[in-house]
């Protein structure tokens, strides 16, 4: 099931990626609400299941690893320009980023959320809920990406590669972490520090989202409330779906069998 998973996160990126070259109608307005409901729905399912499963295996030094997480994501933005949480709008005089920062930055950034994919949680429904979150997520990204890159007088050829690559970040980095999580036994140890670390940038990129998806005096209309009570009404019914608590009878996050 997993490698499916892993097969339709690069489509999905693909899919995203190709849009703005071929669907040249695709506004601001449009991408805004494709921000607030993928938006919406990471913050929740980062509250819902990873937070929790977090604490479970770290207790309270949990905070710190997250905190260290929400700050690094801070840092990694002067590569990526926000271009992971749609700050970055092409035609904007100060967003002429330079590709290979934003290359390297969101590498970065694809590689890292791609940890949580591989690991197996205490809740079953947590890997279903985590996809979907990150595929939602990667739309607007990708999108964005192949917009920047094209607005640079990047070939087209290029950005398609560039885009096939950033695609398969994220799967790769799921796959990898279930190898190392069988092989070495050390990993297996570190990966649910490394998982509070990436769900504090998580819940960077989600705050940052819902913020910015208002206007100047954080005012949001009702259309973007309805998309957001949307989202967080999925992230719950994913809480209802595929529970298994009484699979895992140790205390750590581990490996997700592929």
């Amino acid at each position: 099931m997993a490698i499916l998973y892993n097969i339709l996160l690069f489509t999905v990126t693909i899919l995203g990626g190709l849009l703005p070259i071929l669907y040249s109608r695709w506004t601001d307005n449009k991408m805004n609400y494709l921000l607030t409901f993928s938006g919406a729905y990471l913050l929740s399912v980062t509250m819902l299941h990873l937070i929790p499963e977090s604490a479970s295996d770290l207790g309270f030094s949990m905070g710190a690893y997250m905190l260290a997480g929400f700050f690094l994501q801070q840092f990694l933005q002067k590569f990526t320009h926000g271009v992971e949480h749609g700050h970055a709008h092409v035609g904007h005089d100060h967003h002429h980023i330079p590709a290979l920062s934003l290359i390297v930055g969101m590498a970065v950034h694809a590689f890292a959320e791609g940890v949580p994919l591989g690991a197996t949680y205490h809740d079953g429904s947590t890997v279903p809920a985590l996809y979907i979150a990150i595929a939602l997520h990667k739309l607007p990204e990708a999108m964005l990406i192949t917009s920047l890159l094209i607005y640079n007088k990047n070939r087209k050829i290029k950005v398609v590669g560039l885009l096939a690559l950033f695609a398969a970040l994220s799967p790769a980095s799921s796959l990898l972490t279930h190898y190392f999580g069988i092989s070495i036994d050390g990993f297996q140890q570190i990966l649910p520090y490394i998982i509070a670390m990436v769900t504090g940038s998580f819940l960077h990129i989600g705050t940052t989202i819902f913020y910015e998806s208002g206007n100047k005096l954080h005012a949001i209309s009702w259309k973007k409330w309805a998309l957001t009570l949307s989202a967080i009404a999925l992230a719950l019914l994913t809480t209802f779906i595929g529970h298994d608590h009484n699979a895992h009878d140790h205390d750590k996050v581990h490996q997700h069998a592929h």
